[in-house]
Protein backbone atom coordinates (compact mmCIF):
# COMPACT_ATOMS: atom_id res chain seq x y z
CA UNK A 1 0.00 0.00 0.00
CA UNK A 2 2.81 2.36 0.94
CA UNK A 3 4.58 1.65 -2.32
CA UNK A 4 1.42 2.31 -4.30
CA UNK A 5 0.92 5.68 -2.62
CA UNK A 6 4.55 6.64 -3.23
CA UNK A 7 4.36 5.56 -6.87
CA UNK A 8 1.15 7.53 -7.35
CA UNK A 9 2.63 10.61 -5.72
CA UNK A 10 5.81 10.40 -7.80
CA UNK A 11 3.83 9.98 -11.02
CA UNK A 12 1.68 12.93 -10.05
CA UNK A 13 4.72 15.05 -9.32
CA UNK A 14 6.28 14.23 -12.67
CA UNK A 15 3.05 15.16 -14.42
CA UNK A 16 2.89 18.41 -12.48
CA UNK A 17 6.43 19.29 -13.46
CA UNK A 18 5.41 19.16 -17.08
CA UNK A 19 2.29 21.29 -16.77
CA UNK A 20 3.63 24.24 -14.72
CA UNK A 21 1.11 26.96 -13.91
CA UNK A 22 -0.88 25.91 -10.89
CA UNK A 23 1.41 23.04 -9.95
CA UNK A 24 1.21 23.91 -6.26
CA UNK A 25 -2.60 23.72 -6.32
CA UNK A 26 -2.50 20.38 -8.07
CA UNK A 27 0.17 19.13 -5.67
CA UNK A 28 -2.05 20.15 -2.77
CA UNK A 29 -4.95 18.22 -4.29
CA UNK A 30 -2.72 15.17 -4.78
CA UNK A 31 -1.42 15.35 -1.22
CA UNK A 32 -4.94 15.53 0.17
CA UNK A 33 -6.08 12.63 -2.02
CA UNK A 34 -3.14 10.44 -0.98
CA UNK A 35 -3.72 11.24 2.69
CA UNK A 36 -7.43 10.53 2.34
CA UNK A 37 -6.72 7.17 0.68
CA UNK A 38 -4.27 6.21 3.41
CA UNK A 39 -6.71 7.36 6.08
CA UNK A 40 -9.54 5.35 4.50
CA UNK A 41 -7.37 2.23 4.48
CA UNK A 42 -6.61 2.69 8.18
CA UNK A 43 -10.29 3.23 8.95
CA UNK A 44 -11.16 0.02 7.09
CA UNK A 45 -8.60 -1.83 9.19
CA UNK A 46 -10.07 -0.22 12.30
CA UNK A 47 -13.54 -1.42 11.33
CA UNK A 48 -12.20 -4.93 10.83
CA UNK A 49 -10.52 -4.83 14.23
CA UNK A 50 -13.77 -3.69 15.86
CA UNK A 51 -15.65 -6.51 14.13
CA UNK A 52 -13.08 -8.94 15.52
CA UNK A 53 -13.64 -7.52 19.00
CA UNK A 54 -10.29 -5.79 19.34
CA UNK A 55 -11.34 -2.38 20.63
CA UNK A 56 -7.83 -1.30 21.55
CA UNK A 57 -6.54 -1.88 18.01
CA UNK A 58 -9.66 -0.18 16.63
CA UNK A 59 -9.02 2.94 18.69
CA UNK A 60 -5.34 3.00 17.74
CA UNK A 61 -6.07 2.68 14.02
CA UNK A 62 -8.76 5.37 14.19
CA UNK A 63 -6.27 7.71 15.87
CA UNK A 64 -3.69 6.94 13.18
CA UNK A 65 -6.25 7.63 10.46
CA UNK A 66 -7.09 11.00 12.00
CA UNK A 67 -3.40 11.83 12.28
CA UNK A 68 -2.72 10.93 8.64
CA UNK A 69 -5.62 13.06 7.49
CA UNK A 70 -4.50 16.03 9.62
CA UNK A 71 -0.91 15.78 8.38
CA UNK A 72 -2.14 15.55 4.79
CA UNK A 73 -4.24 18.68 5.16
CA UNK A 74 -1.33 20.54 6.75
CA UNK A 75 1.06 19.47 3.98
CA UNK A 76 -1.47 20.44 1.30
CA UNK A 77 -1.84 23.85 2.90
CA UNK A 78 1.95 24.18 3.00
CA UNK A 79 2.25 23.36 -0.71
CA UNK A 80 -0.47 25.83 -1.59
CA UNK A 81 0.65 28.62 0.76
CA UNK A 82 4.30 28.37 -0.25
CA UNK A 83 3.49 27.97 -3.97
CA UNK A 84 5.78 24.94 -3.92
CA UNK A 85 4.81 21.71 -5.69
CA UNK A 86 7.97 20.02 -4.35
CA UNK A 87 6.18 19.58 -1.02
CA UNK A 88 4.28 16.71 -2.64
CA UNK A 89 7.49 14.70 -3.03
CA UNK A 90 8.50 15.46 0.56
CA UNK A 91 5.16 14.17 1.79
CA UNK A 92 5.37 11.06 -0.39
CA UNK A 93 8.73 10.25 1.19
CA UNK A 94 7.17 10.35 4.67
CA UNK A 95 3.99 8.36 4.00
Amino acid sequence: MKFLLKATAIAGLLALGACGGNADDKAADNIEAAAENHSDALENQADAAAAAGNDQLHDSLEAQADNVEDRGEAAADKADDNDDARVEQQVANHM
